[in-house]
């Protein structure tokens, strides 16, 4: 234990605690602190993001005393529709290219080295099937097989040559197709527009059909407006807008669901009247052609834009998959709202075509306007010899 405490213990340990002291002072000298200095002053200048996007990328909110109005009409790009010249050449091709169901069963048939009895059988129940009608379809088979035999055809070309001159001749291309949107002059000088009443059966496609017949006016640097008629179909209205905002047109709709339907549409015209217009498209609501009151309806929107402004063309939208149901409904139509042409929905890929030639040679309507496809432009004037090269399998 007094070792513990020797003289050379202590002295030890003295110089070991020194040497130590000696070390962490060193050590101090050669990693001085840096003095405390205060924080500096925020820059004046902030830090400038791209015009209208926020922190995150997305759309920044308009700047205080700016309207939502104003925004949208600076960010919306209207859309420049496609040229209607050459419209159905491209349509045509598509159905070339798809293959009509129609066309080919007809050239099935025509293609065989020499026609029997029963070939030509089979070519007259395609074309019933077609829905061209009894008559229609019985005439055509007998003049093909007579003039067959007349002029002792014989190669299957010579005989698909002669189809396409007799398909051309059912269709009628002497039928005036053309949309009748001259504005009317009053007997006081007065300019009133093109009125176009759109009509149909639930389901038929007349609001797309509207939007599209849009595009194709102002692709032909037409003024026009929209009226939204259809006020039982709680979209109608929006959809019809919708399509009017994308090319720049306006739409006069009501405010609320269930309005009266003839007083929208004379609105619609009456505004028409006033803004110089050049053509005035009116929607209705889908309507089948066995309820009395619902066409009723119909009729009285007719007479209530007559009082604004003569009615220049009413169009009735047919689905070319209905078949004769077709025939059925454009009958009805043009009693109650004197129906002037047809425009043929759906008619890429169905072995329906035939709806054309019955509805004309019942009615006498030519088909104005054809729509093959889902595209916004893929609405057409109507071409009876483009038609059947289609059909045919010729693009």
């Amino acid at each position: 234990m007094n070792d513990l405490f020797s003289p050379a213990v202590i002295v030890a340990a003295v110089l070991v605690v020194v040497a130590i002291v000696a070390s962490i002072v060193l050590i101090s000298r050669k990693r001085p602190g840096k003095p405390f200095e205060p924080p500096s002053e925020p820059s004046e200048t902030p830090v400038h993001e791209p015009a209208g996007i926020d922190q995150f990328g997305g759309q920044a909110e308009a700047p205080a005393g700016s309207s939502a109005e104003d925004e949208s009409s600076a960010v919306a790009v209207l859309e420049r529709p496609e040229p209607v010249l050459g419209r159905f050449g491209r349509l045509k091709a598509r159905l070339a290219r798809s293959g009509s169901p129609l066309g080919v069963k007809l050239l099935a048939v025509l293609s065989r080295d020499s026609l029997s009895e029963d070939d030509w059988d089979e070519l007259e129940e395609t074309l019933l099937l077609a829905d061209i009608g009894a008559g229609p379809a019985i005439e055509l088979v007998e003049d093909l097989r007579n003039e067959v035999r007349v002029r002792a055809l014989a190669e299957p070309a010579q005989v698909r040559a002669l189809l396409r001159s007799k398909l051309v001749d059912l269709v009628d291309p002497t039928l005036e197709r053309t949309l009748n949107l001259s504005k009317h002059i009053t007997e006081d000088g007065a300019e009133k527009p093109a009125v176009v009443l759109v009509v149909g059966v639930n389901g038929a496609g007349k609001t797309t059909t509207v939007g599209k017949l849009t595009r194709v006016l102002v692709a032909e640097e037409k003024k026009v407006l929209l009226g939204a008629a259809d006020t039982f179909r709680a979209a109608a209205a929006d959809q019809l807008t919708t399509w009017g905002n994308r090319v720049g047109v306006e739409t006069v709709r009501s405010d609320r669901d269930g309005a009266d339907p003839a007083s929208v549409a004379f609105d619609a015209v009456k505004r028409g009247s006033a803004e110089g217009v050049d053509v005035v498209l009116v929607d209705t609501a889908g309507r089948l052609q066995n309820k009395t009151g619902l066409m009723d309806e119909l009729g009285k929107v007719s007479r209530v834009i007559e009082k604004e402004a003569p009615l220049s063309e009413v169009l009735l939208v047919l689905d070319a998959t209905t078949g004769q149901n077709g025939l059925a409904q454009a009958r009805v139509f043009t009693e109650v709202a004197g129906v002037t042409g047809i425009v043929l929905t759906k008619l890429d890929g169905t072995a329906k075509g035939g709806i054309v030639v019955a509805v004309q040679r019942e009615l006498g309507l030519p088909v104005k306007l054809v729509g093959l496809g889902e595209g916004s432009d893929d609405l057409a004037p109507f071409d009876p010899e483009q038609f059947v090269d289609g059909l045919l399998g010729e693009a």
